[in-house]
């Protein structure tokens, strides 16, 4: 979501004659897109301010604006103005857009809207650094108001984009040579435009004619329906790839944490996508050391990974957030304790990707290559595996056959498929 505001906010100055710096020291406008969903990317913003103002000491002409998730918290930019005087603009998530209205003024300027105003809505036509991958917003916000999780607060209630924006978007970048489209949206099995549900927004993009891949981040687990799960096992085009956060493989752990479902109800989802898609590539988010987390609850959660097997997890350690549920909970977990938790669970999830790379060894699998330099390609196949190969011929942002011929850690070797 952020990497794609960075895009928006790249194409608002781009319109006005700014150009990408290579070097920090080179750039007339520095922007800070903070996150605070977790603690460890706050305290990196602190650090980078730091260097931002020996940078402004140099040079007081260069503006240096924060935005995001950071400031939209309670207070927070007041605080930040305070410490950091000199920092030129602040806003928050809802007001990007005027990012350039803002600089147009030439004056300090902190401004955070609580919630989104459809008054000041703008289209935005992002500049996309990237030239395989468009991602492509269909919704914004949350109401699932997870205990651990700020985003409700920090990027208001869900609102859904017009179908027709979307599917426009979606064939202007498809007609600029793209080749796989990643919708967002914080869940996007939640998106409602006039009456119109996600299933009929993956039906309008099903009959778009031409190849392409199709991926969306994220889903909810109580909210991923059969029919969507269906019309992505039928459909050439959508991605056998899907990301379904399960936070926790206990039950008592997964209700403290307001999740909505239980272990049995995601091994139930899991099963039914597998019964479809017997090529899924299924990947989640696991969080180690919730408040009052016991080491049997652990082990829960070590038992569902072995059971459904992912291909990829993205592990974290609880961080306390505060103004959510769970930063008020009793019996917070020690730091010692939830670390030796995710080095545990990194070490087998590792295990299991090396043997799932090795059962790929032999095959042959559509490959869209998203990197190559020289000789040397990556890509990944539409169940979302990592394969590196070599090709003395340009296939970049191109769907080839590759055979899969050796391992590397969880990541695939391959070779390409030579017709003769």
């Amino acid at each position: 979501m952020n990497v794609h505001e960075s895009e928006k906010m790249s194409g608002i100055l781009s319109d006005r004659g700014f150009i990408n710096c290579q070097k920090i020291e080179d750039a007339d406008i520095i922007i800070y897109n903070t996150c605070c969903v977790r603690n460890t990317a706050e305290t990196k913003v602190f650090g980078h301010l730091g260097r931002a103002k020996k940078l402004k000491e140099i040079n007081k002409d260069i503006k240096i604006i924060l935005c995001g998730c950071m400031s939209q918290k309670d207070g927070a930019a007041e605080d930040i103005i305070k410490k950091y005087p000199f920092i030129d603009i602040i806003i928050g998530t809802h007001n990007i857009g005027l990012i350039g209205e803002y600089l147009d003024k030439n004056a300090k300027h902190i401004e955070v809207w609580k919630e989104a105003r459809a008054d000041r809505e703008i289209d935005i036509k992002p500049k996309r650094e990237r030239s395989v991958n468009a991602w492509i917003n269909i919704m914004y916000g949350c109401n699932n108001f997870c205990t651990y999780c700020i985003v409700p607060f920090v990027r208001g209630r869900e609102r859904s984009r017009k179908m027709g924006e979307i599917l426009d978007e979606i064939k202007g970048v498809l007609d600029k040579g793209y080749n796989e489209i990643t919708l967002l949206g914080q869940n996007v099995n939640s998106y409602d435009s006039d009456g119109l549900k996600f299933i009929d927004l993956l039906d309008k993009i099903r009959q778009i004619k031409g190849k392409f891949r199709l991926k969306f981040l994220s889903s909810h687990p109580k909210d991923l329906s059969d029919d969507v799960i269906k019309i992505i096992s039928e459909t050439d085009n959508f991605s056998k790839t899907i990301h379904l956060p399960i936070q926790a493989g206990n039950d008592r752990i997964l209700g403290l944490m307001n999740r909505g479902y239980s272990a049995m109800d995601y091994l139930k989802k899991v099963d039914k996508m597998r019964q479809l898609m017997p090529n899924l590539g299924l990947s989640t988010d696991i969080m180690v050391g919730f408040p009052s987390e016991t080491e049997a609850e652990f082990l829960d959660t070590m038992s569902l990974i072995e059971k459904v097997r992912f291909d990829n997890i993205f592990s974290f350690i609880y961080n306390r957030r505060s103004g959510t549920d769970a930063d008020k909970m009793d019996d917070q977990i020690k730091r010692e304790i939830k670390i030796d938790r995710i080095q545990r669970l990194i070490k087998r999830q590792n295990v299991i990707g090396g043997e799932q790379a090795i059962e790929c060894v032999g095959k042959t699998f559509e490959v869209l290559v998203e990197f190559q330099k020289g000789t040397k390609c990556v890509g990944k196949t539409d169940n979302g595996k990592p394969v590196s190969f070599e090709s003395d011929i340009n296939v970049f942002n191109q769907f080839i056959d590759i055979k899969i011929v050796g391992t590397k850690n969880t990541g695939l070797i391959g070779e390409r498929e030579i017709v003769v």
